[in-house]
Formats: C-alpha cells, sequence, structure tokens
C-alpha cells in the first residue's frame, strides 16, 4: 500500500465471543477502541459508499465448516492470480487510491476490495467481512481482508494463496473496519513469527 499512514494504539481488552460458538481464546483480534480511517479508503467511500458501510449485526460470524474454508480459498487464489500487482503512482499517477480493480490491475487494499465483491456475491454476510490494516515483516503498511468466522478471524491475502488465521500471519494488526457504521476500530498490537504460519485446518 502506497505511503500508507498508521498508528500503533495502546493495549486494552479483548472482546467476548458470541454465546454458544465454539470459539478458540486469542482466535478474534482484540479490539482496544476508536481508529482514523485513512484517507485512501475516506476518498474511496465518497466515489462508492455501497462498498463501505458495515450492515448492523456486529457480532455476526461465518460459521467455519470445510466448504466455507474453501469457499475463502478459492476467493483468495482466484482475485490474487486475476490482478496484476501495480503501485497506485504507476496505475493512477498518485501516492494512494483505493478502488475496485475492473481493469485488472492494483494493490493490496485494491484485491481485498475485489475478494470481498466476490465472497458476497456467493452469498457470505458482508457484516462479517472486514478491511484490515497490518504491518509486514518489512515494517511496511499492507491492507488484508479479514474473514470473522466461528473459528477465528481469518486473513485472505495477496502475498498468498493460503487463508490463515491472524495469529498465523507474522503481521502486526493496526486497525480494522468497526462493527457499525463507517468507522474503524484500532486493534491490539499482536504478531507472531513468519515461520509459525500455518495454513488453518
Amino acid at each position: 500500500m502506497d505511503h500508507l499512514r498508521i498508528a500503533i494504539v495502546a493495549l486494552g481488552l479483548a472482546p467476548a465471543p458470541s454465546p454458544g460458538t465454539p470459539h478458540e481464546a486469542g482466535a478474534s483480534l482484540p479490539v482496544v477502541g476508536e481508529a482514523t480511517p485513512l484517507r485512501g479508503w475516506v476518498e474511496f467511500c465518497r466515489r462508492m459508499p455501497s462498498e463501505c458501510a458495515v450492515p448492523a449485526g456486529g457480532g455476526m460470524r461465518i460459521p467455519l465448516t470445510a466448504a466455507t474454508k474453501a469457499r475463502l480459498d478459492k476467493a483468495n487464489r482466484a482475485v490474487n492470480d486475476a490482478i496484476r500487482p501495480v503501485t497506485d503512482m504507476d496505475h493512477w499517477g498518485v501516492a494512494d487510491r483505493w478502488d475496485i480493480p475492473t481493469d485488472g490491475k492494483g494493490d493490496c487494499e485494491d484485491y481485498v476490495l475485489r475478494k470481498r465483491q466476490v465472497l458476497v456475491a456467493a452469498g457470505m454476510p458482508r457484516a462479517a467481512l472486514r478491511v484490515a490494516v497490518v504491518i509486514n515483516e518489512l515494517n511496511e503498511g499492507h491492507a488484508v481482508l479479514l474473514a470473522l468466522t466461528s473459528g477465528g478471524d481469518l486473513v485472505l491475502d495477496n502475498r498468498t494463496g493460503d487463508v490463515v488465521r491472524w495469529d498465523r500471519t507474522g503481521y502486526t494488526f493496526v486497525k480494522r473496519e468497526s462493527d457499525d457504521g463507517r468507522g474503524w476500530s484500532a486493534l491490539r498490537p499482536s504478531s507472531v513469527r513468519p515461520a509459525e504460519a500455518a495454513s488453518v485446518r
């Protein structure tokens, strides 16, 4: 993501899992408060407001089954294969622009927006699919898609074909779309060594 501006937030308490849902401790990203949306996101929302508002039902989670995991894997790989990576400067002549990659080119946030489109069209709830901002192992800002499931928050990433749980990515998570409206939520800074990354079974 070109010139991504991010801020690490102080530690807080993790939310409780939904009642009656099998949920491993630490499977969900801990939300610790409000966060400022990125400028590229705000400008995208002005152009395409229907793509931004999270519907009511912030506690919604997708039941994680073999079929669900296969659908996430398929969407992740299909979009990764369909889009050619290009910087916003080379693509649009600006430092940062978020968009749906209808021309087959884009950077990390464009992959994310297209994956969400594909999954919503396949019947997955929009409220359980969130854009998130992380810091990668090169200390660079990066965007990924979070699928909030009964088995934890899973990450769809243009840097890999594997859909993995957030705490197996090696990333530091900074913020994500909030549970209501167009706001964003700060996340407890957490990361796991890349060597520990593994696909969700």
